[in-house]
């Protein structure tokens, strides 16, 4: 019997103690909190309820779902649409979400946190709205209407709560101060007009004394005015007479003075359209002028190539009778040029353009029989004259040659090796052009160069003979 009495008190201890270890490892959640359990099973939420930890594998903790109330208080200043500043205190109050997914969402965010840590983080988020709502709303709408800025609040900040698991239950504004007395000043004006009604009334009740005062003094005055009317009518007849009849004076006089006015416009208009007939006339002579200036300048030019032509197609034993035509045609269209402009000008100095372009032509016309003598004297040159005129018109020619480049204002050298490259080259071309400067000679002449310097000791021997004789004859 002892020993089942033991066994039983036994088994009995046994009992209880698994009894108390279900016990603690059994947790309820009261419907102000929720059990959020992690662990082998994964994560559940329990509220209102309990469930069984089971030890080692399981935890779990607990998240309130009670009401959180604070104050909404910025410590800066919000500036309002106006741009005034005012201190906005307000009361929110906030809670958890009931939905299994809103709790779980809540605790991904607060579960480790103090109260005061997660009204913190939530009052932040809450004065961020506020400032955006305050400065897009007056003065007057904050004071006056609470009510639409708690709307507007719970309405901005229902979406960010919601990603924290959390939802305004309300949002009320306590007090709205400035320090610029913008509020306290919002009064005055709804003062002032009582004051305005106050006024108008007075000054009404005085208007009308003072209407009925008037109307008997107007009265008085009728009377008055009425024997006055009389005798300025009388006195207004009178000048009405003597203005009827200065008036038409002034009228005959206004229309006398516009029939001289309009005969002075008309001669003077007459006048300024006879002195543009005449400019426009003079103006057109003179471009007539000019067209037959222009046209004696072209004629000459067109002499002037035609010489040019012709002188390049003529030789040097030519050259004489070329420059007689030429001075002949320069001479004769000078004349041409003379004479037409001594035609274009007044008959006054007709005259003297007349004997001036005579005396160029007797002066070209003496040049030209100038060049007639000088062309019959190279028509007796013999060869050694000939001769004689080209050896010393060969420096002319090989100046003309090298002319060409005494214009060259600058000369770059590009050596890319060998004999015959940079300066060498420059060299070298030049020497090319003077050796040329013989064969010209040669088909000018019709004479073999080396032929006349063989030729040059023969004559100077000959040339020497008359002297010789000369000085014996002295003797």
């Amino acid at each position: 019997m002892a020993h089942v009495a033991i066994f039983i008190a036994l088994l009995i201890l046994a009992t209880l103690l698994i009894l108390t270890a279900i016990a603690r490892m059994f947790r309820k959640a009261g419907p102000h909190e929720a059990l959020v359990v992690y662990g082998f099973r994964g994560t559940r939420i329990i509220k209102g309820r309990g469930t069984l930890i089971l030890p080692m594998v399981e935890q779990c903790r607990e998240l309130s779902l009670e009401l959180m109330s604070f104050d909404v208080a910025p410590q800066q200043d919000l500036y309002t649409s106006q741009g005034v500043a005012v201190t906005v205190e307000a009361v929110a109050q906030i809670k958890v979400k009931s939905d299994p997914e809103s709790i779980l969402t809540a605790s991904e965010q607060f579960l480790t946190k103090t109260p005061q840590q997660r009204e913190a983080l939530i009052r932040l988020v809450m004065e961020g709205h506020l400032r955006g709502i305050i400065g897009q709303l007056t003065v007057e709408q904050i004071v006056k209407e609470p009510e639409m800025v708690g709307d507007r609040m719970r309405s901005t900040c229902a979406e960010d709560l919601s990603k924290m698991g959390l939802e305004v239950i309300s949002f009320t504004i306590k007090e709205v101060r400035d320090k610029n007395e913008y509020i306290s000043n919002m009064g005055r004006p709804d003062v002032a007009r009582i004051k305005r009604d106050a006024d108008v009334a007075a000054a009404e009740a005085e208007r009308d004394t003072a209407i009925k005062r008037a109307e008997a003094q107007r009265a008085a005055a009728v009377a008055k005015a009425q024997a006055d009317q009389e005798r300025v009518l009388a006195e207004t007849l009178s000048q009405a007479k003597q203005a009827e009849a200065q008036r038409d004076l002034q009228v005959k006089q206004a229309t006398y003075q516009e029939t001289v006015k309009k005969q002075q416009a008309q001669a003077d208009k007459a006048y300024e359209i006879q002195a543009n007939v005449m400019q426009q006339q003079v103006v057109a002579e003179a471009v007539r002028v000019q067209q037959v200036e222009k046209e004696q300048q072209i004629k000459v030019q067109e002499a002037e190539i035609a010489r040019h032509e012709k002188e390049l197609i003529a030789t040097v034993l030519k050259q004489a009778e070329v420059e007689k035509q030429r001075i002949q045609n320069l001479a004769e269209a000078e004349r041409l040029r003379l004479t037409t402009e001594a035609e274009g000008q007044a008959s006054a100095i007709r005259a003297q353009g007349e004997a001036e372009a005579e005396v160029i032509f007797k002066k070209g016309d003496a040049e030209a029989r100038a060049m007639n003598v000088k062309a019959a004297a190279y028509q007796e040159y013999n060869q050694a004259a000939v001769v004689d005129k080209l050896i010393t018109s060969l420096p002319q020619v090989v100046q003309a040659m090298a002319a060409p480049l005494a214009k060259v204002d600058k000369i770059t050298i590009v050596s890319t090796g060998g004999d015959s490259a940079g300066a060498n080259k420059l060299t070298g071309d030049m020497t090319r052009i003077a050796a040329q400067v013989p064969a010209l000679f040669e088909a000018l002449s019709g004479m073999q160069l080396s032929e006349l310097l063989s030729k040059v000791r023969l004559i100077g021997d000959k040339a020497e003979k008359p002297d010789v004789k000369a000085a014996g004859s002295g003797q």
